[in-house]
């Protein structure tokens, strides 16, 4: 990758202001698959500065410009795809298949939803009949800190550049230092399509590093961020210094909530929703909750699942799931499966260590257990992993309280026949997401939760006015 120890800062591939090098491993084989540069503060500095000489004409433009922009944004996007695919697959281990149809392709459709809703976005309007002289205005924030995750990196880097671009903001991207690979690829992919100079810069970081240094930079005005619940608790500390805006998409523990009349295929829908991505997926629906009429049928039938599931390389065709991103993960992965089976939980499927047919690469075993107590870490923590929790539950109110009975409020599931008790339960749910009998979100539906799950909202029109400032204006004429 010619770029890969280079920024991209005010319309330019610089060097850092200091060699820092960090190997990039690939999670398949352990091995160094490209080495990155991380910035420092004179690094941030610049990228900052940058974006805050191109706020003013930015913001200024017309929304037809910005438009433009992003639709070649998507042009290059589509062409270079393949290229995408073997970058993200590289970095964070998604197999052939899973990278190209759902890695790279959640970037397009998300870049697809904005345009749609940019288009048809008023970006002023009169507040009212009863106030026609009143001018209400919807205006960019100004320059924004992007920081994403390396578990799905073109989702998250689109949901947070695209909708920063079309609202007239400037912006500095500081993908994962784990993952950067599909970050540095989408900046060429900025570059070609023509973006202004200092309106969109990226550089590469840790997050006590530049992180940290963009959560704290009185030139930035807003910090959007994705990851763990610990560190949108640091930046949200940080930013409150300079009354930042903080939007945070934050972890998740997913309750999939299966009733005794749910469809046959309920049960191995929910294990293969959890195990996708490798379970590296914060709205996973990481704990089963089974009606006690149903409960030892689907005990069987997940265990049945789990063993069909089959673990290999990411450079691999086929459905199978690949590594953990990272050999941190990993040991954490297999740390939380053993203090599962330390505290009773029953163990169906998986367990620690790597499966039999590998013995190198971040590759974990797909685990089920059963007859999983809230007492239990694996009850409370999100785990990130092909872990899967399965517990009875007697009613609807007893469903409804243990889904409820976690720090987290980011995706809940509910499978049953009867359309009203859907509703009702997903009513009484605490999360910002309820997906119903397997029917996935709409393009443009918005994305985000309650509690410690965040605040933001991302996609569509939603993901617009994350973006933007309202202003009042009186006496319009």
């Amino acid at each position: 990758m010619n770029n890969a120890k280079n920024f991209y800062i005010d319309g330019k591939w610089v060097a850092p202001a200091k060699a820092r090098d960090m190997a990039v491993i690939d999670p398949s084989t352990e091995e160094v698959c490209e080495t990155i540069s991380l910035g420092d503060q004179a690094d941030t500095d610049a990228a900052v500065a940058a974006a805050r000489r191109a706020f003013e004409p930015w913001a200024s433009s017309d929304p037809a410009e910005r438009i433009a922009l992003a639709e070649k944004v998507l042009e290059i996007y589509t062409a270079r795809s393949e290229e995408m695919a073997q970058a993200i697959s590289l970095e964070m281990g998604a197999p052939q298949d899973l990278a190209r149809a759902q890695q790279v392709g959640a970037g397009s459709w998300h870049l697809e939803g904005f345009l749609r809703a940019a288009r048809d976005f008023v970006w002023e309007h009169p507040l009212g009949d009863w106030a026609p002289n009143e001018r209400i205005i919807y205006e960019p924030i100004g320059v924004c800190a992007l920081i994403t995750p390396w578990n799905w990196p073109m989702n998250q880097i689109v949901l947070k550049v695209i909708p920063a671009l079309l609202t007239g903001c400037t912006m500095i991207l500081k993908p994962s230092e784990i993952a950067p690979l599909s970050g540095i690829l989408f900046s060429e992919f900025m570059d070609e399509a023509g973006v202004p100079a200092g309106v969109y810069n990226m550089l590469n970081g840790d997050g006590p590093g530049v992180g940290s240094q963009l959560s704290a930079h009185t030139d930035v005005d807003m910090v959007s961020f994705t990851g763990s619940t610990r560190a949108g608790r640091l930046i949200s500390i940080s930013g409150a210094e300079t009354l930042k805006r903080i939007s945070l998409e934050l972890g998740g523990k997913g309750a999939n909530i299966i009733f005794a009349d749910a469809d046959a295929k309920a049960v191995k829908r929910g294990v293969i929703r959890c195990f996708g991505n490798t379970g590296q997926s914060c709205n996973a629906p990481t704990r089963m909750l089974v009606e006690r009429s149903r409960y030892d049928q689907a005990v069987e039938e997940a265990t049945a699942t789990a063993a069909k599931i089959t673990v290999g390389p990411a450079s691999e065709e086929g459905r199978h799931i690949g590594p953990v991103v990272s050999e941190v993960q990993f040991n954490k992965i297999q740390d939380l499966i053993q203090v599962g089976i330390d505290e009773g939980a029953r163990l169906l499927a998986g367990g620690t260590g790597r499966p039999e047919n590998l013995n190198r690469g971040y590759y974990v075993r797909p685990t089920v257990f059963a007859d999983v107590t809230p007492d239990m870490t694996i009850y409370r923590e999100e785990i990130f992993g092909p872990v899967l929790a399965i517990m009875p539950f007697e009613d609807e109110d007893h469903a409804i309280a243990i889904a409820n009975d976690t720090d987290y409020g980011l995706t809940n599931y509910v499978q049953t026949g009867d359309v009203d008790k859907l509703r009702r339960v997903a009513r009484r749910l605490r999360s910002g997401m309820v997906e119903g009998n397997g029917r996935g979100f709409g393009q443009g539906s918005p994305f985000g939760g309650y509690k410690q799950s965040g605040n933001g909202r991302e996609g569509g029109r939603f993901g617009l006015h994350e973006f933007l400032e309202t202003k009042a204006i009186s006496g319009w004429g």
